[in-house]
This record gives C-alpha cells, structure tokens and sequence, in this order.
C-alpha cells in the first residue's frame, strides 16, 4: 500500500542510476561551458537535482496511472451495483472485474482491496473513500469522494453519481489524451530546440577553438558563461512547464 502517492520512494538502484544521469550530464556542461576542472565539479551536483525532477515526474505518471485506472474501477463499481449489490459489497466484485483487466499489484486493484477491507474492519464507506482521495491526492478521486459522502449523507442517487463521476472522468481522460497527442510534436521541437545552443557552442569548440577562447580561463569568461547557462536552464525549464498541461 502507498501511504502518499505525492511522495515517490526512489530505491537504492534508481537513486544511484538518476544521480549519475545527472552528474554526468552536470559534468558534460561543465566542460562544455567552462573547460576546466572546478567548471565540471561546480556542475557535477546537478545530479542531485536530476534526482528531484525524476522523482516528480515519476510522481506525476504514476498518479495519473492511477487516475486511468480509477476510471475503470468506477465503471466495475457501477455495473456491480446496477447488479443489485450493496455498495459494501459491490467494491468486493468491482475487485473481481478489476483483476480481469490488470494484474493483481496494478493500484487500483491493491486500493479497492484496501477499501474492501476497511469495511470488513468495520469502517464506513465514506471514511474509507476519503482516506483513500487524502492519501492520492488526485483531483477526480477527491471530486468522487466528496460527492459520494455527500450523498450518503442526503440519501442521494448513488448509482446515478458513481455512473456520472465515471463518464466525466473519462472525458477529462479522454480530452487530455487527445492535448497530449496533439502537443507530441511540439515537445518533440522543443527539445531539439534546446540541444541547439549546446550544439553551437560544442561546433565552435571542435572547429573554430580560437572563437571562443577570451571566455574560456579568466574571471569574466566564468561569469559570462556562468549567466549564459543559467538563462539557457531557465527557458529550459520554462518550455517544460508550458508544455505540462492540466485538465
């Protein structure tokens, strides 16, 4: 069970593998932007923060694995309900047809078996499913949640809302489908488009060496470099940011 799904646990193998993708690419800049041995050590510990961005990434695609998957389990949920069960036990045959369409460790399998559980524990529905949205933190399991225990409390039409929540959720899923197909190409300029100036700057240094020595070996080398590369990481990282898009 994942007690937070906006915290990814790295382990010790991924942790290393990360961190070297990113010292080694730390180091590669600093030989290219400063071409001596302080330039690749001062760049070196950009592996640490190759580490975060991973993390966070990985933390992003495994929440909206999840959210794929909740979909699914909604729909399985309704038609166990439509079926005539009571919602305790329609989580236990939702589980059932989830196991059908993923493999027993898949999170929504491991999340509906907990919530099974729980209520087998004694524990309301409402609680259980609250728990679960707080724990996610995934905008459409904390909308269903909040909706589910509001008409638990008013003696809403529970199939109606869990038949509802599931078809907005899928066409949410299937709108930012869509933006992401239509947005590939795009990130995929964008990413040549940043390999540019690095490009350029490595052309200048294996073809026209003498070009770019008076910024090489001297104190305003350093720092104009030093102001070249943290402009060129920052319009990284922004063209990264325009491109996330939420739905």
């Amino acid at each position: 069970m994942i007690n937070d799904y906006n915290k990814y646990q790295l382990t010790k193998r991924e942790w290393i593998i990360f961190f070297l993708q990113g010292a080694m690419a730390g180091a590669g800049l600093g030989l290219l932007f400063y071409s001596n041995l302080p330039g690749i050590l001062l760049l070196i510990p950009y592996g640490f923060i190759h580490v975060h961005n991973k993390k966070k990434k990985l933390t992003e695609e495994r929440k909206w694995r999840l959210n794929l998957e909740f979909r699914d389990g909604l729909y399985s949920l309704s038609a166990a309900l439509n079926a005539g069960y009571s919602i305790e036990n329609a989580f236990s045959q939702a589980v059932v047809d989830l196991k059908l369409m993923y493999p027993c460790n898949a999170l929504i399998v491991s999340e509906f078996e907990r919530i099974v559980n729980l209520i087998d524990m004694n524990q309301t529905a409402e609680d259980v499913l609250k728990d679960f949205a707080d724990r996610t933190g995934v905008e459409d399991i904390g909308d269903f949640a909040q909706v589910f225990i509001t008409a638990k409390r008013t003696g809403g039409d529970i199939i109606k809302i869990i038949r509802t929540t599931g078809n907005t959720i899928g066409d949410k899923i299937d709108i930012k489908r869509e933006i992401i197909t239509l947005i590939t190409g795009k990130k995929f300029e964008a990413n040549i488009m940043s390999l540019i100036p690095i490009f350029i700057i490595l052309y200048l240094r294996l073809f026209s060496s003498g070009f770019l020595d008076p910024l090489y070996h001297n104190l305003f080398g350093f720092a104009f470099m030093t102001i070249i590369l943290a402009m060129y990481y920052g319009v990284f990282r922004l063209s990264q940011k325009i491109m996330n898009i939420e739905i």
